[in-house]
Order: structure tokens, then sequence, then C-alpha cells
């Protein structure tokens, strides 16, 4: 008897512990990681070298590096891709804009932290910001130094990616980056130094938060309309049109503009001197493109400010769109993104203004 009382209890202690952990578990905030690559996956020979190459860590190694991570959610990964982000791809952004939606679109995840390599990552978020069609967060993050570098930031700045995304105060923010303790929204975010850890900033609307050692504070919510606000989808969509761009500089040759029309073209955005300006002739040039089809959008090689809609070029004469606050990487995409419809030059100006 007193064996089977001393089974019996034993028995109802492993029972309430595995019934405690279940309530724990449910409790928490279900999160998936999708990775990319970037230098966040990076590795090297040397803890204090500069050379390393991107896309070697597998996203279940990145998330077992991080002390106490499983703590703030339930986790899992995805491998999306492993590549630098000077090798992010349409097709990548498509297959990603579609997992996202698809996993958002259950009730069983709550938030989705993407890993990036940071020479694009703006380019990423912003196009996510405007094709995924939900309310929670999706936060992407990554590092500027590699897994293997003597104080890598990026274990830190997963951590607090996770905590923004497991955040219920984080809903309805759109796409944001998490790095070096601050959280930025998709549209003003900039990287603005090459290899500081402090490069991505938000020169326009500054940063939207926090987040500190898991600890966040928002300070205001994002400019321009996005995700569920967004008229963009990418639904069924298996490629975009090629838009490029060109560098405005003195005394700058109006056939570049030619040049690209003749590769294929479809769009073009021009990183225009001050405010979105441009030589004469290349103005000249913008104009016979635009008469013949192709969009042609002014932005500026100027960090911060607006592009003028009525500046030094009225733009309606000439067929050209304004960028607004758009820099000319971000106008791409906007542009890529609007040329799935067929758009009348008020329509387009509409969403530059708009986005």
């Amino acid at each position: 008897m007193k064996s089977l009382s001393v089974f019996l209890k034993t028995s109802m202690t492993l029972v309430f512990a595995l019934f405690s952990l279940l309530l724990m578990a449910q409790s928490k905030p279900n999160i998936v990681i999708l990775a990319t690559g970037g230098t966040i996956a990076g590795a090297g020979t040397s803890a204090t070298g500069s050379e390393y190459t991107s896309g070697q860590v597998k996203i279940d190694a990145m998330i077992d590096a991080v002390p106490n991570i499983r703590d703030l959610a339930n986790l899992r990964g995805e491998q999306i891709s492993n590549v630098g982000s000077q090798d992010m791809s349409v097709k990548i952004w498509l297959d990603l804009a579609n997992r996202i939606n698809t996993l958002l679109a259950g009730k069983d995840v709550d938030g989705i932290v993407i890993t990036h390599g940071t020479d694009t990552q703006e380019e990423t978020a912003y196009f996510l910001d405007l094709v995924v069609k939900s309310d929670k967060p999706v936060v992407l993050t990554g590092s500027m130094r590699p897994s293997t570098a003597l104080s890598a930031e990026g274990p830190l700045n997963l951590y607090n990616a996770v905590a923004v995304a497991a955040n219920p105060a984080s809903k309805g923010y759109g796409v944001m980056v998490v790095m070096n303790d601050e959280i930025h929204s998709a549209k003003d975010v900039r990287k603005m130094i090459t290899t500081p850890v402090q490069t991505f900033q938000s020169p326009q609307e500054g940063l939207i938060g926090t987040a500190i050692f898991g600890q966040v504070e928002f300070l205001h919510k994002p400019n321009g309309k996005h995700t569920l606000q967004s008229e963009f989808s990418v639904e069924g969509v298996t490629s975009l049109p090629r838009v490029d761009i060109v560098y405005a500089c003195a005394d700058m040759s109006p056939d570049l503009i030619d040049i690209m029309v003749k590769a294929g073209a479809k769009g073009i955005v021009i990183a225009g001197v001050g405010d979105g300006n441009m030589t004469t002739a290349t103005l000249d040039a913008a104009k016979k493109a635009a008469s013949q089809g192709i969009w042609v959008v002014r932005a500026s090689r100027i960090p911060i400010g607006k592009v003028l809609i009525r500046g030094e070029v009225n733009d309606k004469e000439y067929g050209t769109i304004c960028s607004d606050e758009l820099n000319p990487q971000k106008a791409r995409v906007l542009l890529m993104l609007a040329m799935l419809k067929k758009r009348s030059w008020e329509d387009m100006q509409r969403l530059f203004v708009e986005y």
C-alpha cells in the first residue's frame, strides 16, 4: 500500500508538472523565424578579422546560440534562403511574402521574425510593408558583424527582434527593423553607414521605438500606408517589372536613360542631385522615355529630405513622377509593384505621396 501511495503521489506530481509546462507553452506567443542568410549567419576564420562569408549558419543553430530566447516565445525556424543580401532577388521577395501571408493567416502564429543581411534589408522591409496582409508584427533583423566575430551583435539583435514580435503592443505597426536596440519603420529606415553597428537610422521621421534587452517601448506610429491599408498584392505574382536606377552627377550623359530603355527597363528611377534634379539633356531624355510608356521617377541621392512635386521640374509636363520621401531604392520597390496595374499619371503620383 505504501508503495502504491508513493507511486500515485509521484505520478500526480509528474502530471502536474507536465500540465504546468503545457500551460506555460500555451501562454507564450508563437513566433516563426524565417532565415534568408546575411552577415548574422556569416562566419569567418578570425574573430578579429574583417573577412567572412555570409549565410553559413543555419537558423536552428542561430536560435540555439541565443541564451533565454525561448523564454520569450514558442519558436520555430524556417530557412527561406541563405544568401548575402547583395544577392537578394525578386524571387526571394515573392517567396518570403507569400510564406509570411500564409503563416500569419493561421491562428497558431502570432508574429514573424526575418533574419536578413543589412545591405538590402531596408528594401526587403519596405517591399513586405506593402504586400503583407496582416496587422501581426513582422520584424527584420541582422547584424553588422558575423557570428564568429569578437562582440558579434547578432544574438542580441535576434533576441530583441523576437521580443518585439512577441509583444502584443507591436500589432499594427507594419513591418519593422530591429537593430542596435532600436525599432524602425520599414518606410523610413535607411542604412546610413557602411560597417558600424549603428548603421540603421530613420532620418525623416525618427525611430518608432526601442528594444533594450527585450524591453520594448514604442514612441510613435509609422508614417504612410502599410500592410492591411495597402492596395498591393503579390498573390499569384511570379515576377515584377524591371526597374533600373541611374545615379545623377555633374555633366551627366543622357544616353544612360536610352541604354536602360533599350536594355528592357519598364521603369527608371533617377537618383537626382539636390531636389531630384539632373542635366537638361538628361531631363529631355527622361521626357522622351516617359512619352514611350516608360515610368520615370525623380528621387534624390541626398539621404534626407523630400523631392518636391512643384520644384524646378514640372513633373506633369515632363511625364515624370516625384518620389516624395522615398529614397531611390525604395522608390524602385514601389514602382515595381505599382506597375503591376495600368495607371494614369495622377494615380501613379498619388501612390508616391500616400506610401
